[in-house]
């Protein structure tokens, strides 16, 4: 596991986007996971502006997303599908046909992990796994207690998962309880993963990423035994190490 230490969340979004480039334009046919929520949003912005300057095409660019709520249809203004489209699919050149999520309003949400399932590992797995990091040391929506063994699936999500996610609903009651995810397996099956943490609220979390034990209890810290991941963090984040 490497760490980058970066000054703050803009340097840290110019870093991501540098090494994403960088994959997209070395493989033929490039296979991203990716994520949402607030910590990407600079590095899909950062993206955009370099595609529209004509350093990068995602013509040949397959993704999938590491998550989606269960319940909220796909143009609902909180989903993840919605969420994509609006901060990266709708500005650059990528087939639509290309783009993976998790479909949480199908009828059945367990033939519907399989199927994801499925998908990704017919795709040859995932070249560059783009996540962030919960303040429980989630990652997509596994939460803590989750199997290190387990695949895409069902999960009932915390209570401070909900909360923190609130901020994007009229109101914490809003906030659907569960969430259709990657596994974990299915994470670190991918070949390299790209793991970006910022703000003073992570320094817990990345304290005991880097320091604490490997266990179920704290997901992210399953990362450790990956031979390929990269860990950009700011002055914030690196307050308790």
């Amino acid at each position: 596991m490497e760490f980058i230490k970066v000054k703050n969340y803009q340097e840290m979004s110019d870093q991501a986007c540098n090494i994403m480039i960088d994959k997209i334009n070395q493989i033929e046919q490039p296979v991203l996971g990716l994520a949402t929520g607030s910590t990407p949003e600079g590095l899909y912005q950062n993206l955009i502006e370099k595609y529209n300057q004509g350093q990068v095409s995602f013509k040949h660019v397959t993704t999938f997303n590491l998550d989606e709520y269960v319940g909220l249809d796909r143009e609902d203004v909180n989903s993840y599908y919605r969420y994509m489209k609006e901060k990266l699919f709708n500005h650059i050149d990528i087939a639509m046909e290309r783009v993976h999520l998790p479909n949480g309003t199908a009828h059945d949400l367990e033939a519907e992990c399989q199927h994801y399932e499925k998908q990704i590992q017919q795709a040859g797995k995932i070249d560059l796994q783009i996540l962030g990091m919960g303040i429980n040391g989630h990652i997509g929506f596994n939460e803590p207690g989750t199997s290190f063994h387990s695949s895409t699936h069902i999960v009932d999500l915390a209570p401070s998962t909900r909360e923190a996610n609130s901020r994007f609903f009229p109101s914490i009651d809003d906030v659907p309880t569960q969430a259709l995810t990657m596994g974990i397996e299915t994470i670190m099956e991918s070949k390299e993963v790209l793991l970006l943490v910022s703000g003073k609220q992570k320094a817990e979390a990345i304290a005991r990423l880097a320091e604490g034990e490997i266990s179920e209890d704290f997901p992210a810290s399953i990362l450790r035994n990956h031979p390929n991941v990269t860990v950009i963090v700011d002055e914030g984040a690196m307050a308790k190490l």
